[in-house]
């Protein structure tokens, strides 16, 4: 069981209305990879500049996450974003973006990742993800990732990447933009059609996120949290936790789908209640069982239909 990604490893700069954060651990398959690591074997392919340095390398290795598919160009500089919240967390402030080495990144995958039974095309540029979906043609469950600025500016090469993919994996926004569509429902059902995917995952941020497939549809909350220190890199940690559980179950249906959604939800409660990637790190498996269990009491109610005694 394994799942491998392709996508940006980073340093990010971060300021919150709780703290600041210089040059810390980053980058969409990083935080994707440390997710799923507690729930499967993962393969990260991404860039990093040589100033990617060992205590950067050891949180992978910490996590026994394979590396052996990142490129290091020596006399390159990794990845840069800077970025500020205020106190409406759901919107990020992009101060200062430095593409560097990932800007001409071309993903080199082993044959040991094309073998991997799930796929995870983080967000880039969506014609080298489907470039990588074309490598990977026995891989059993394949989820992509996209952004505003690609649907703005590439929007014909987001379609026809969705066309090759199982699974799409997109903030509500980005739905409503991609769809052409104010109403989130038909937005879906839309995206749904126009891919013809088996999945689709509706990231709300602090709301929750909602899971359709062709018959269904399924929405889970947000886990209350009195305190979110830094939303970065949530959306990617909630994918790792949906991925990395779906590559542990010997069958992929809608039922572990479901339960997959739950997980990503506790990944990404854990994410944003440190800098970067500091609580991830840090964590254990029983308070990852403890949190399911914690999703489980608070969405559970009893099946009693109502029966009217009186008279209104």
């Amino acid at each position: 069981m394994s799942v491998t990604v392709v996508g940006s490893i980073a340093f990010d700069s971060l300021e919150t209305p709780f703290g600041k954060r210089e040059r810390v651990l980053g980058g969409a398959a990083t935080h994707f990879s440390l997710s799923a690591s507690f729930f499967t074997k993962v393969r990260a392919v991404g860039v990093v500049g040589g100033d990617f340095t060992e205590k950067e390398w050891e949180v992978f290795k910490r996590h026994n996450i394979n590396t052996d598919d990142v490129e290091i160009v020596p006399d390159g500089k990794t990845f840069f974003w800077r970025g500020r919240y205020d106190y409406d967390m759901n919107v990020a402030h992009t101060l200062e973006t430095q593409l560097n080495v990932f800007e001409h990144f071309q993903p080199k995958l082993s044959q040991e990742s094309k073998k991997s039974r799930l796929l995870f095309l983080a967000n880039i540029l969506p014609t080298l993800q489907k470039k990588v979906r074309e490598q990977c043609p026995n891989a059993e469950f394949v989820a992509m990732d996209t952004m505003n600025f690609w649907i703005s500016s590439m929007k014909e090469d987001v379609i026809e990447t969705m066309k090759t993919v199982d699974c799409m994996i997109i903030n509500d926004a980005e739905a409503r933009q991609l769809a052409e569509e104010p109403n989130i429902h038909k937005a879906a059902r839309k995206l749904m059609n126009i891919g013809n995917l088996k999945a689709l995952v509706i990231k709300r941020g602090e709301y929750g996120a909602i899971l359709f497939t062709k018959d269904s549809f399924f929405a889970c909350p947000a886990y209350p949290l009195e305190s979110v220190f830094d939303p970065t890199g949530a959306g990617d940690t909630f994918a790792g936790g949906f991925m990395g559980y779906l590559a542990s179950q010997k069958e992929i249906n809608e039922d572990a789908m479901r339960r997959a959604m739950i997980y990503g939800s506790v990944m990404a409660s854990f994410n944003v209640e440190k800098f970067g990637t500091e609580r991830i790190d840090e964590l254990e498996y029983h308070e990852i069982n403890q949190r399911f269990r914690e999703f489980k009491r608070m969405t559970h109610f009893d099946d009693i239909p109502f029966e009217r005694t009186t008279t209104v």
